[in-house]
């Protein structure tokens, strides 16, 4: 019977030894846990007061139509005000020079000065009109359209402007449209525009077809002679001056030959972008980033756009609407990643820049969808 009772108390104190290990290791866990998410949080509160990630959150959500918020959610109203303060954009004014763009000879070549230049000229079999160079950098991917003859690029207007908006890819069909980007900017309210209601305004075959307040002043657009003119014109003078199609956005970023200075990251943040521009021998570039896809495609600055321009020799390049509404078309369907609204064939914007064929130059396996 003793030797029962001391078994049983020698049991009774390995069960409580044991307890008290199980105990003590679930605290040693509990505590590294701890400590973890200490280090954890530690290295959040740091790292979002750098002043790189203040200035990526600040200025991406200032430009973005429905998320201005979160620009708020981590930092006070002063802090804001001071990003937005040291980035921004010093537009170079000067004039276009429109006789420096000479629209010649844009044939391959026998000899090439860099391999972006080589990339640029070579063509695609049987396609004499147009070419698709992809992109993918560390934090962006994208697009860049390399049109040959600048008159084969017009514009692009919904059927019902002012009414309803309509996608690229819509646009393209129903205008002959081989590929196409989108272009100026609309009414966006809480970031669920259709595209509806154009701001600023818009030249369309020579003609003001529309005009809005909220525009930026700076006409887009091509004029008789096929040369990007970026101009702050009153429309009527602009046409006056030869404009034949334009919208109006910005800002300007290469004119002629020299780029805006960009001051940190230009205050338009990191997001999809949409760029025409023109090099000295007409040959039109229209660049689509895209962007807001964690994993795939985080966006671009201004100083990656404009360093992407100049590697394939831009002289004068502008800014058009980005964020959501950057899209891109090709055959009459959606080609690029839209950050929202891809499911439906991209948003329904205000116009679009087009690539036609009018002159009936190989295009082999072109087609505008139709």
């Amino acid at each position: 019977m003793k030797k029962k009772k001391e078994k049983e108390v020698v049991d009774s104190e390995k069960v409580e030894k044991k307890k008290k290990f199980h105990f003590r290791r679930r605290l040693h866990k509990l505590s590294i846990a701890i400590i973890l998410l200490d280090i954890f949080v530690i290295s959040v509160l740091v790292y979002i007061n750098t002043n790189s990630f203040k200035t990526f959150w600040i200025t991406s959500a200032m430009t973005s139509m429905r998320h201005q918020y979160w620009a708020y959610t981590l930092y006070t109203e002063e802090t804001v005000n001071k990003v937005l303060s040291e980035n921004y954009i010093e537009q170079n004014t000067d004039e276009v020079n429109l006789d420096a763009v000479v629209i010649g000879d844009t044939s391959e070549k026998s000899h090439y000065t860099s391999k972006y230049e080589e990339e640029l000229y070579t063509r695609d079999q049987g396609n004499d009109v147009y070419k698709i160079i992809r992109l993918e950098e560390r934090k962006f991917k994208g697009y860049l359209t390399v049109i040959y003859d600048p008159k084969d690029v017009t514009l692009a207007v919904p059927e019902k402007l002012g009414r309803a908006g309509e996608s690229v890819a819509t646009m393209c069909k129903k205008n002959g449209g081989l590929v196409g980007i989108n272009g100026g900017g609309f009414e966006d309210l809480d970031g669920w525009g259709n595209g509806s209601v154009p701001y600023g305004s818009i030249i369309k075959d020579g003609e003001l077809v529309w005009t809005h307040p909220g525009g930026s002043g700076m006409l887009i657009g091509f004029t008789k002679d096929h040369k990007l003119q970026m101009t702050p014109e009153d429309p009527n003078t602009a046409i006056a001056n030869g404009m034949m199609n334009a919208v109006e956005f910005g800002p300007n970023l290469i004119v002629n030959g020299k780029v805006a200075k960009i001051h940190g990251d230009g205050g338009w943040g990191t997001a999809p972008r949409t760029v025409i521009a023109q090099r000295r021998d007409g040959i039109v570039l229209f660049l689509v980033i895209e962007g807001r896809i964690p994993g795939y495609s985080i966006g671009a600055d201004m100083n990656d756009v404009i360093e992407m321009l100049l590697r394939y020799g831009a002289y004068n390049a502008a800014n058009l609407d980005g964020g959501a509404s950057s899209t891109m078309a090709v055959g009459g369907k959606l080609f690029n990643r839209p950050s929202a609204g891809g499911e439906y064939g991209g948003r329904t914007v205000s116009n679009a820049w087009i690539v036609t064929n009018k002159n009936n130059k190989p295009c082999a396996n072109c087609s505008s969808g139709k």
